[in-house]
Formats: C-alpha cells, structure tokens, sequence
C-alpha cells in the first residue's frame, strides 16, 4: 500500500495568523527532495501570534491521491467511525461528543488514546466547514498548546487529492520545543500517514 500511495510531507515553521477563513494555497514551487514514495518540502520559518506573544508552530502536510469522489472523501475524513478505525495502534476510542457517523460545524468531539504508552485524551471542535472542499478541526483541550488541522479536498482527472495541513504547538516551553523537533512532529506525521493510508484503502494513487 505504501507503494501505491501518494504523499508529500512538509516539514518546517511557518508564518500563520490565528485569525479565521478560508485556507489558503501554499506556492507551488516549494524546494523538494524525493524521499522514497514521499516528498519532504520546506517552508520558511515563522510565527504564530497569540494575544500579543509570537509562538514558533511546527507545520507539515500530507498529500493522498485516490481515485475516490471529492465528496466521497469529504465525508470519509469527517467520519468519527473510519478515524477510529485507521487509529485502532493507539486504541483511539470516541468517548464524548460526536462518537459515531459525520461529524459537522460547531460540533465536538473527545477522542482517548494511549500514545507513548500513556492515556491521552483530546477534544476538538470543527470550527470551519465548506463541503465538500475543506474543512478545519481544533483542539479545544488536550496535551497540546495548540492543535489544527486543515483538510482541503481538490478534484482532479483522476479523481481527487486531498491535503492536510498540521500545525502544532508542544506545552512545557523549551523542553516542549525540542521534543517537537526529535519526537513529536515526525511521530504525528507517522499517524497521519497512517490514517490516511486507511481512509484511500485498494483506492490509492
């Protein structure tokens, strides 16, 4: 599956605001590397602003080509049922808000897992929606300081790409920043591959 599976990996700071809207197009023309079946590309490190304190986020992205629909996908994405599915490693379980089917805008969700052999529990809320083009879940409570995740869902010729984007923010300051570094951001990129290796099953590009 790895083989036949299309991704990209973004992996750097970057600048964004914490301000709302619709998710915007990175540039094209990004420097890349081949790694493997993947792709690592870097973008120029940059801030969040928070209140009036700049917060250096980890940014990455995974690209997933299927030959699925573009509303298709949307939906699988958003469904509580496949996530819990494509995370049984780490014995995710939905144990509040929506547990079950689609969830939408405004609505929440608390997912528990054990990650690093520990029992962590994460709500996110769904703070933005256009189906079937992009959505955006949050972190709302949880291990981290700060959480987002942008799906964006493009058709394509041969059926549709979709694209997240993960930023994030480790608690606990400098300590938090190191492991964000030498454990955290490639230890999420890997549950992300995983996830979406689930979602495109015997339909991946």
């Amino acid at each position: 599956m790895a083989s036949k599976l299309s991704l990209a990996v973004q992996h750097a700071d970057k600048r964004i605001g914490v301000g709302n809207g619709k998710p915007t197009n990175r540039p094209a023309d990004q420097a890349q590397r081949p790694l493997g079946d993947r792709q690592l590309r870097f973008l120029d490190p940059a801030l969040i602003v928070s209140g009036h304190t700049l917060i250096t986020a980890v940014y990455f992205e995974c690209i997933t080509r299927t030959s699925m629909s573009k509303s298709e996908l949307f939906d699988l994405a958003r469904n509580i049922d496949a996530h819990r599915d494509s995370m049984a490693r780490s014995r995710e379980q939905a144990i509040a808000g929506v547990t079950s089917g689609l969830i939408s805008l405004g609505q929440e969700v608390t997912w528990r897992a054990w990650h690093f052999g520990l029992p962590l529990q994460m709500t996110s809320r769904i703070t933005q929606m256009e189906p079937p083009d992009y959505f955006v879940d949050e972190q709302v409570k949880g291990p981290l300081k700060r959480f987002r995740h942008v799906h964006e869902f493009r058709e394509d010729p041969a059926g549709t790409t979709m694209l997240d984007r993960i930023e994030f923010v480790a608690p606990f300051g400098p300590i938090g920043r190191l492991a964000e570094k030498l454990v955290l951001a490639r230890y999420l990129q890997t549950l992300m591959e995983t996830r979406n290796r689930h979602l495109a099953g015997g339909r991946a590009r």
